[in-house]
């Protein structure tokens, strides 16, 4: 099972568990992003290219299951304007044991952070700047193209 949404809305951490849980696996890993209010931002807004972004996490989600032996990936992420402490993105890996569930929710987003064609803006006061993925979002994505021992 792969779920993948790319909302506006709130996202329903209950929700999405349900769904998760739903797969009937022995376990289930999940990550939730926030947005943090470094240095005074006030309003981080995400825009995206529908379809491609959805296309994107799809071959994310397809990726950790051809790697791990999964159940389910849910993949739900925002766009529109947020604000500190609202929920920016959740990811579930679902398997029968720990191990895989949570080095594939690992991989997910570090994965999303580099893959999926989001763009950013922060708000500070009265300015308002593009961000680009980070020098160490890139370096976590980077370290799953290694190969494995």
């Amino acid at each position: 099972m792969i779920h993948i949404s790319v909302q506006q809305s709130a996202i329903d951490i209950a929700a999405e568990m349900t769904r998760a849980e739903a797969a009937g696996a022995g376990a289930v890993a999940t990550f939730t992003g926030l947005v943090r209010a470094d240095d005074g931002v006030a309003t981080l807004e995400l825009e995206h290219y529908p379809g491609a972004t959805e296309a994107a996490l799809l071959r994310v989600a397809e990726q950790a299951i051809e790697r791990w032996t999964l159940q389910g990936v849910i993949i739900v992420h925002r766009v529109g304007p947020m604000h500190p402490g609202e929920r920016i993105v959740f990811v579930a890996a679902t398997a029968a044991h720990r191990g895989a569930a949570l080095e594939a929710c690992t991989f997910l987003i570090d994965r999303l952070k580099t893959d999926a064609p989001f763009w950013k803006r922060e708000t500070r006061g009265a300015t308002a700047s593009w961000v680009e993925a980070r020098d160490n979002d890139h370096a976590a994505a980077a370290r799953w193209d290694q190969p494995e021992t």
